[in-house]
C-alpha cells in the first residue's frame, strides 16, 4: 500500500550529501604490459608520482597522479617559455630579471626554509662571486665561459667562511652577522680602487650575449634563455638537496634546534648539515653571481644595497617560506611590480609593501599555502554545519568526516552501529546460558546473529584459543594486533580446562566489548 499523503516541506525528509569521489584524471592501464616509471637522473625520484588505484564501482584498475606539482612546473615555465618572444623589449628584460632573482629566492629558500638558517648574506655570497669573475675576465684575460667556474669556487669559499660562526651562532645574531657582512662586502669594493676605478664598478665584462646584441631584441632573447636556464639549474639544486636523504638530514636538524641531544642520540649530526647547506647553496650562488655579471657586463656595489635584501625578503615572504614555488612566485610579483610598473614611481614600493602586510595578515604561509588554509576553512564550515543538526546514527564526528576520503567508510560505521544496536537487545542471561551449554553446534536465530557479527571482525583485537605446550588440556586466550610482524597479547593470565570453556570465555569478552561500544 502507497503512500497517497502529499510530500510537503514539513513531511518530506532532507538528504544531505556525505560525499563524492574526486574528480581526478585516472587512466585505465593495459594489464598485459609493463608499468615502467623513469627516475630523474642522480636520485630515486620518478618524473610523475602514479598510484595504483581500484575503482569501487567498476572495480577496475586504475592509475591517478598523486602528486600534480609537477605538471603545474612544466605548464607554467612553459607559458613562460612559450609568451617570452612575443613580449616588447622591455618586457623581456624584465622576464629575464624575474627568472635571474627567481634563482638566488630559491637557493635562499634552501638555506632558510630547508636548513633554517635565518643568514642575510645571501646577496653578499652574490655580489663577491660576481666581483671576483668580473675581475678574472677584465684583468687576467679569462674567457666568460670560465667565469661560470670562478664563480662557484668563490662562492663556495665564501660559503665555507659564512658557515663557521653558523655552528655558534643562531637566529637573530648570526642573521645581524651575516647583515654586517653585507655591509663590509659592499664598503671593501667601494674602496678597491686597484679593482674597480669606477665607483666601485667594474665595467666591459665579457658575456655570452655579442657585444652587438647588447640590449638589442636578440641579445634580450638570448639573456632570456640564459637567464631560464640559470633558474631550471637552481630549481634542480633544491630538489636534489630538499628531497634526498641531505634533504631529510636538513630538516630534521631543522626540528631538532631546540634539542640537540636528541638529534644527536638519533645519529644526526646538524652541524654537519649546516655546512654542507651553506656549501652547496653559496657555490650555486657564485653561478648566479657569474651571471648576473655576464648578463650586465658589469657589476657595481648596488647590489650589496639594503633595498635589493629587502625586495628578496619580501619575494619569500609573499610566496612562502621553505618552498622553491613560493620563491618563485614571489619572485614574480615583486619583480612584475618593481620592475615592470615603473611608471609608478614611488609607489609601486607602497604596493609590494601592502601586498606584503596583506599575506602576512590572511595568509598563513604565503600565497603558496593560501589554497591549503581555505581547503581547512572550507572543511571547518562543514563540520560545523554538521554539528548543528541533530539526526543521529553513525560513528563519525563532525570533523572525521571530512577527512575521510572513502565515503563508503562513513555508510559502513553508520550500518555498523545500527547492527550493533539491534544485537545489543539480544543479549540476555538466557542467551548467555544458551552459548555456556553448546558453545559449538547449532543455536538459536538471535544467537547465531550475535555469534555471525563476531565471526566477521576486524582482524585488530580479534581474540584466538592458545593451547598451552606443556599440557594438551590447558587453553589461553589471546588477542591479535592485527599489524604485520607484532605479535598477539596474552588477554589474561587464566587457564581454561576445556576448549568448551575456552570458546565461551572468548563469547563473554566480545559480549563485553559490544556492550561496551
Amino acid at each position: 500500500m502507497t503512500d497517497a499523503r502529499p510530500h510537503t516541506p514539513a513531511t518530506r525528509k532532507r538528504l544531505y550529501k556525505v560525499g563524492r569521489r574526486h574528480h581526478d584524471y585516472r587512466i585505465r592501464p593495459d594489464g598485459a604490459k609493463e608499468w615502467s616509471r623513469a627516475r630523474l637522473p642522480f636520485t630515486r625520484r620518478h618524473w610523475l608520482k602514479w598510484r595504483g588505484v581500484q575503482n569501487p564501482r567498476t572495480l577496475a584498475r586504475e592509475r591517478v597522479l598523486v602528486d600534480k606539482k609537477p605538471l603545474w612546473w612544466a605548464l607554467s615555465l612553459g607559458a613562460l617559455l612559450v609568451v617570452t618572444p612575443f613580449l616588447p623589449n622591455s618586457m623581456i628584460n624584465v622576464a629575464s630579471i624575474f627568472c635571474m632573482y627567481a634563482a638566488i629566492n630559491v637557493l635562499w629558500t634552501l638555506i632558510i626554509g630547508t636548513a633554517g638558517i635565518f643568514s642575510l648574506a645571501t646577496l653578499a655570497v652574490v655580489g663577491m662571486s660576481g666581483y671576483a669573475a668580473a675581475a678574472a675576465n677584465v684583468y687576467l684575460g679569462v674567457p666568460w665561459p670560465l667565469m661560470l667556474l670562478i664563480g662557484p669556487l668563490a662562492g663556495l669559499l665564501i660559503g665555507g667562511i659564512l658557515a663557521l660562526p653558523s655552528t655558534r651562532l643562531d637566529g637573530l645574531y648570526y642573521a645581524l652577522l651575516t647583515m654586517g657582512v653585507a655591509e663590509i662586502c659592499r664598503i671593501f669594493v667601494t674602496q678597491l680602487r686597484p679593482l674597480a676605478p669606477t665607483n666601485g664598478s667594474i665595467n666591459r665584462v665579457g658575456s655570452f650575449i655579442p657585444e652587438d646584441w647588447f640590449l638589442q631584441r636578440p641579445g634580450l632573447m638570448l639573456g632570456f634563455a640564459g637567464a631560464f636556464v640559470l633558474l631550471l639549474g637552481a630549481l634542480l639544486v633544491f630538489r636534489l638537496v630538499n628531497s634526498e636523504r641531505l634533504g631529510l638530514l636538513l630538516r630534521a636538524a631543522k626540528t631538532a634546534r631546540e634539542d640537540e641531544a636528541f638529534s644527536e642520540a638519533c645519529g644526526i649530526d646538524f652541524r654537519r648539515a649546516r655546512m654542507y647547506v651553506f656549501l652547496i647553496s653559496s657555490a650555486a650562488l657564485g653561478v648566479c653571481g657569474a651571471f648576473y655579471a655576464m648578463y650586465y657586463r658589469s657589476i657595481s656595489p648596488s647590489i650589496f644595497s639594503l633595498d635589493q635584501l629587502l625586495l628578496l625578503f619580501a619575494m619569500m615572504v609573499i610566496g612562502g617560506l621553505g618552498r622553491s614555488e613560493g620563491a618563485v612566485l614571489g619572485a614574480a610579483v615583486v619583480i612584475l611590480i618593481d620592475r615592470g610598473l615603473v611608471e609608478l614611481g614611488p609607489l609601486r614600493i607602497v604596493l609590494v609593501a601592502l601586498i606584503m602586510g596583506g599575506v602576512t595578515i590572511f595568509a598563513h604561509e604565503g600565497l603558496m599555502g593560501a589554497h591549503q588554509q581555505f581547503r581547512n576553512f572550507r572543511n571547518r564550515k562543514k563540520s560545523e554545519r554538521r554539528a548543528v543538526r541533530t539526526e543521529k546514527g553513525g560513528e563519525v564526528m563532525p570533523e572525521e568526516a571530512t577527512e575521510i576520503a572513502d565515503k563508503q567508510e562513513i555508510y559502513y560505521r553508520r550500518f555498523n552501529k545500527r547492527l550493533r544496536d539491534e544485537l545489543k537487545t539480544y543479549i540476555t542471561p538466557e542467551l548467555i546460558e544458551e552459548h555456556k551449554r553448546a558453545p559449538l553446534g547449532r543455536h538459536t536465530d538471535r544467537l547465531e546473529r550475535v555469534l555471525n557479527f563476531f565471526r566477521r571482525g576486524e582482524m585488530p583485537d580479534k581474540y584466538a584459543i592458545l593451547r598451552v605446550e606443556r599440557s594438551m588440556d590447558r587453553f589461553r586466550i589471546l588477542a591479535f594486533s592485527g599489524e604485520r610482524g607484532a605479535p598477539p597479547r596474552v588477554v589474561d593470565d587464566k587457564e581454561y580446562r576445556s576448549l568448551s570453556e575456552a570458546y565461551h570465555a572468548v563469547f563473554l569478552l566480545r559480549v563485553n566489548d559490544l556492550l561496551e561500544s
